[in-house]
């Protein structure tokens, strides 16, 4: 196993944010310290994670010298934003040859409500292009690695962040979530990863106006509280309008919560050996704290995964057709990488589907939705099977094989995307290899306070394992 991580005795020792931001208030440490002490753990794991897609230093040091930072949970704490959302001053390049490295003039909606906890940023995280695969891999560079083992993926989108994050780099990191994009690099890398409910944050840029708006902004991090944290300092900057107010959770429930239990992909075919005992132990964890599971099939048909992929299929064509538009001016289709080019195909060639495609997947919100007339929660595996190799999911592969290789690994997110209800993932397991083992638990519109709760009560009666005690190493 090639273990990395560079937690320490130094300023952020093995704090979470919320722990870093009180020891900065307190005067304990320095914001100043805290982002000295971030940008020489970075130094020390991004070469073997390849993680940092822009390095944006020295503001972070001058905003910490100076404490110039909003009053929120996170003041002066140090983080990263993932390089598909805009921050002034740097290039937003969405993982992808094809945009060029334009620095952003400004702000997008949700980098300001990222702002307002009053993170340090210090840079871009890597991702994919454009976010569609859940690998963290590139055609013309090196892959962003796992430090639990660098032989194995990050997954992604949002892999550059999870893997700083899970390394110790940094105690939080933006992420944002598509199709399981916050979840899923978050199980890979045992971390916590929260999707909100649509509407709940502000949205993307490139979601805003599609058809569906499948990405909701957030962070992956290493506690509940900090994941709570986070989601309060967005509703008091820009509360949701039509969802119930989510609050400070700051700790377990009393209700005890009826359980959906799915194992069954969409995709047929059964979970691994790993995954089927970590995710059985969750269901029996969540049983001995008094509450009530029951297994219950998909709630959608298979139908499902064609449609989810045609309309997939469809942002990547608007994507390659429209990229001037869209992205950058200065977009260059030439340089688009393999996967993306076949998804542009595979809507090409299948467009006489997508007006039912589009319509099937708002008929399965429905279905969807309606598991939770009888359950507070369901519970599913994060993804099928334990973290691949690097490779397995290389965008680079024969895009047949590819995408269904990536259909079969991550049958279980995408419905919360398309029905916009809220999902977290938490590393509630491990392989026989020591790898992180993510359990998925969803809600019904609108109720992250259900989640947050339950992942508190589930961080205390089982403790995530931890990258710096030699788990996987």
């Amino acid at each position: 196993m090639k273990n990395v991580h560079a937690f320490g005795d130094d300023a952020l020792g093995d704090r979470d944010a919320v722990g870093i931001a009180a020891a900065i208030a307190s005067g304990e440490i320095s914001a100043a310290e805290a982002a000295e002490a971030a940008i020489a753990r970075i130094d020390a794991v991004n070469p073997h994670l390849n993680a940092v897609a822009f390095d944006d230093r020295e503001r972070a040091r001058k905003r910490a010298v100076e404490n110039d930072f909003p009053l929120g949970s996170f003041i002066g704490v140090p983080s990263i934003i993932k390089n598909n959302t805009e921050f002034a001053g740097l290039p937003t390049r969405h993982g992808s040859a094809a945009v060029p490295a334009h620095p952003a003039q400004a702000n997008e909606a949700f980098t300001n409500q990222f702002l307002a906890s009053g993170v340090n940023v210090v840079g871009a995280s890597t991702m994919p292009a454009f976010g569609l695969t859940s690998t963290t891999e590139f055609v013309d560079r090196e892959p962003t690695r796992n430090p639990w083992d660098t032989d194995y993926s990050s997954g992604g989108s949002s892999g550059g962040s999870a893997a700083l994050v899970a390394a110790g780099a940094l105690p939080i990191a933006h992420a944002n979530d598509g199709g399981g994009s916050i979840r899923i690099p978050a199980a890979m890398c045992g971390l916590v990863g929260l999707k909100p409910s649509r509407g709940r944050v502000e949205p993307s840029k490139e979601g805003r106006d599609a058809p569906i708006d499948l990405i909701s902004n957030g962070i992956v991090s290493r506690s509940v509280r900090d994941t709570a944290h986070f989601l309060a300092d967005t509703q008091g900057f820009h509360p949701a309008p039509d969802l119930p107010p989510v609050g400070l959770v700051e700790g377990p429930g009393t209700t005890r919560l009826r359980i959906a239990l799915i194992t069954e992909p969409l995709t047929g075919g059964l979970l691994d050996r790993d995954t089927q005992r970590c995710v059985t132990a969750a269901a029996e964890l969540v049983e001995s704290l008094g509450h009530r599971t029951e297994m219950v099939p998909p709630p959608v048909d298979r139908a499902y995964v064609q449609q989810f992929v045609d309309y997939w299929s469809l942002l990547a064509f608007a994507l390659d057709r429209f990229g001037k538009r869209v992205i950058d001016k200065g977009f260059d289709r030439s340089q688009l990488d393999p996967f993306t080019r076949g998804l542009s195909r595979n809507c090409v060639r299948h467009f006489y589907r997508m007006p039912g495609s589009i319509r099937g997947l708002r008929r399965s919100t429905a279905a969807f939705r309606a598991l939770h007339d009888r359950f507070d929660v369901i519970l599913t595996p994060t993804v099928v099977h334990a973290t691949p190799e690097l490779g397995y999911l290389d965008p680079a592969l024969d895009f047949d094989e590819a995408m269904d290789r990536l259909i079969r690994f991550i049958a279980f997110t995408p419905a919360n995307n398309t029905a916009g209800t809220p999902a977290i993932s938490l590393p509630l397991g491990q392989s026989t290899s020591g790898m992180p083992i993510g359990v998925h638990f969803a809600a019904d519109l609108g109720n992250e306070r259900t989640l947050l709760e339950l992942a508190f009560e589930l961080e205390a009666a089982q403790p995530f394992a931890r990258i710096q005690d030699g788990a996987g190493g």
